[in-house]
């Protein structure tokens, strides 16, 4: 089960007029879904009403999304300008995304490329990955690196080439390092927070509307583990 006893309380890495930027804690959800639980998007919304004194509803647009266990960097966009430009920038790949993953079994190679077929199986939210393709299969790819040995693990830095539903977890699980705490994935124990060590660490992307430069890097959970990464 999540613990959720902070989820009201924003951790917010950037925020102007078009855009906010939030480091999603683990156990949040970005939108709703059919848990019925209040979604990250709610609580964005009620801090902008409050903050700038807003009557009736507040524009609020989901940019990207991920998944309920990671954490990590999410971008909302508060204007739909903002939202238009940002999801093209998000289909021509212009919105580059850095993500940290700590492992128990270290990859053969310091330095690597996943290249494999996904395959999402919506009954039980999960997908399979396979060395070619098979029918409904999206090719998947991701570059990884080894930045540090931990004790008992490792810690990865992973740069997505494609989009895929649970793509890092899937691949990192294919090649035999599970992420911690990722039981869906093959990890055998589970964290006690009941989320995973994978975490949005880093995003860059030109401002949709000012052009500017955004470069941010997200805070790591306090965690004894996480804090031995930095």
């Amino acid at each position: 089960m999540y613990n959720r006893s902070n989820e009201k309380n924003l951790l917010i890495l950037h925020e102007d007029n078009h855009i906010i930027v939030i480091n999603k804690r683990c156990g949040d959800i970005v939108q709703g879904d059919k848990t019925g639980d209040t979604p990250l998007l709610d609580y964005v919304k009620k801090y902008i009403k409050i903050k700038y004194k807003k009557p009736g509803d507040v524009f609020l647009g989901t940019v990207h999304r991920i998944d309920r266990p990671t954490s990590g960097a999410v971008i909302f966009a508060k204007t739909s300008k903002a939202l238009t430009r940002l999801n093209k920038m998000l289909v021509d790949k212009e919105i580059k995304k850095t993500y940290w993953a700590i492992v128990k079994n270290i990859p053969k190679n310091e330095i690597g490329i996943i290249n494999s077929w996904l395959k999402k199986n919506p009954k039980n939210n999960k997908s399979t990955s396979y060395t070619k393709q098979v029918k409904e299969s999206k090719e998947s790819i991701l570059e990884y690196k080894i930045i540090k040995h931990l004790d008992n693990y490792c810690l990865l830095e992973i740069n997505l080439k494609t989009g895929r539903h649970h793509q890092i977890r899937c691949q990192l699980s294919s090649i035999g390092s599970s992420i911690k705490g990722d039981l869906k994935y093959g990890a055998k124990r589970s964290n006690k927070d009941g989320g995973i060590n994978l975490h949005s660490r880093k995003i860059e992307f030109i401002h949709p509307v000012s052009k500017k430069n955004i470069k941010l890097s997200c805070p790591t959970p306090k965690d004894p583990l996480w804090d031995s990464c930095l």
